[in-house]
């Protein structure tokens, strides 16, 4: 299980990664659902509050040169940010652009009790069909 939580945790940082094949793989091997997905999505979430943490303080850092993002660059993701809100880390979990929205709910400030609220769901409903989909396809073949 810690496996899992490792794996689930780098997956949702700006690392890449891919833990829906080890949850899958998990189960397969006979570890219980619920289980597996209280570790998953505890461990992504975790993973995804860290981009939110890094993101909280990466502005400070804008006026450097080696800063990834552009006045211009900033200014254009804020006013995406506003015009979606919060609601856009229902989305954190859709590979590619996820990882910049929970890094965009940090810069932006998004106190820590929605970017709990709205990751854990997004990442548990996430998870859940994982499980549902590994039931219906894989667990007959494993």
């Amino acid at each position: 299980m810690l496996s899992l939580f490792v794996v689930a945790l780098a997956s949702a940082t700006l690392l890449p990664g891919g833990s829906e094949v080890w949850l899958a793989r998990l189960w397969c091997l006979g570890e219980p659902a619920a289980v597996l997905w209280l570790v998953a999505t505890t461990g992504n979430t975790v993973g995804s509050l860290i981009n939110v943490w890094l993101g909280r303080y990466a502005r400070r850092f804008q006026d450097r040169r080696w800063f990834p993002a552009s006045a211009e660059g900033l200014a254009r993701a804020e006013r995406w940010y506003h015009r979606f809100g919060e609601w856009s880390l229902l989305l954190s979990w859709v590979p590619v652009i996820g990882d910049p929205l929970t890094v965009l709910a940090g810069i932006f400030r998004l106190p820590w009790w929605k970017a709990v609220l709205l990751i854990a769901l997004a990442k548990g409903t996430r998870y859940a069909v994982v499980l549902w989909l590994t039931e219906v396809w894989l667990v007959p073949l494993c």
